[in-house]
């Protein structure tokens, strides 16, 4: 006999069930086979991952851009360590191949690579000392927005999961991730990966839900700061950036490329510092 599993929720470092008991079907692509059973996030748990990620900002931005650097290192390392554990997810779940599923695999790894070694080094790039008329030392440098909001496609591509993750936390962000319809079941292992990479609690959060239960309460939920919205539902998209205008939440679209400075820099602030200098 076969047990499905129920895969949890990962709020606060912890793997919790949703506090509304509900749970929905997962079925493998093309066919009538339940893989899993989600659990179905409900306001209540977002708002409960809010609370958990403002925590983990404050101790992800106070961490060195070094050590972001070690940690998202590390989760390369945890990914090739679970790295039959994902091909057989890709395989049973979405019909990959064997070569399919090790690609997929592959590629993620790089993108933590990618990121991990830019964590020290985009501050040089983005940030400035600028030439100013007066006896002042004038320079920018780059802060963190704060607590951000993931939306995933239903079409399921890991490269771009793991990258739009990594290009929040790389800007010194925490942030909640609302999983797509495509492969929901990717929340089991990618958590793993987190809970033993070194991080904080709440600087990740992941849920598993519908986008249309929890959009409107993600767009006038005032401590989330940005929302990195990279479903395809353009209707969706305007809809919650017409609703957070109240709290001028940054809305930021689907990103055009993989792997660089911009997916970094959508999620930053530029603070520009005067200070006195002698003649």
């Amino acid at each position: 006999m076969k047990v499905v599993k129920t895969i949890k929720l990962y709020i606060n470092g912890e793997f919790v069930r949703t506090e509304s008991g509900r749970s929905y079907s997962y079925n493998v692509a093309g066919k009538n086979t339940q893989f899993a059973r989600l659990c179905q996030a409900s306001r209540k748990d977002f708002r409960n991952a809010v609370e958990s990620s403002k925590e983990g900002f404050k101790s992800w931005a106070s961490k060195t851009a070094y050590n972001k650097s070690q940690i998202l290192y590390r989760m390369a390392e945890m990914t090739e360590g679970k790295r039959h554990e994902f091909e057989e997810l890709f395989m049973e779940a979405l019909g990959k191949t064997q070569g399919e599923a090790t690609a997929m695999v592959d590629s993620a790894i790089d993108t933590f690579v990618y990121y991990s070694g830019f964590c020290d080094k985009f501050h040089q790039i983005a940030g400035s000392i600028n030439p100013v008329a007066g006896p002042f030392h004038n320079f920018t440098h780059i802060e963190g927005v704060g607590v951000t909001t993931l939306v995933e496609d239903d079409e399921f591509d890991f490269q771009k999961l793991v990258d739009s993750i990594c290009s929040i936390l790389t800007g010194g962000n925490s942030v909640i991730v609302l999983l797509g319809e495509g492969c929901p079941a990717v929340l089991g292992p990618l958590a793993e990966v987190f809970a033993t990479s070194d991080l904080s609690n709440g600087t990740v959060n992941i849920l598993s839900g519908h986008l249309d239960e929890l959009r409107d309460y993600i767009a006038q939920h005032r401590e989330v700061r940005s929302v990195s919205f990279q479903s395809s539902r353009e209707d969706v998209f305007h809809d919650m950036k017409q609703k957070s205008t109240d709290n001028m939440k940054r809305m930021i679209p689907r990103h055009k490329k993989q792997k660089c400075l911009e997916n970094i820099l959508n999620f930053v602030e530029y603070k520009t510092v005067w200070h006195p200098v002698g003649y």
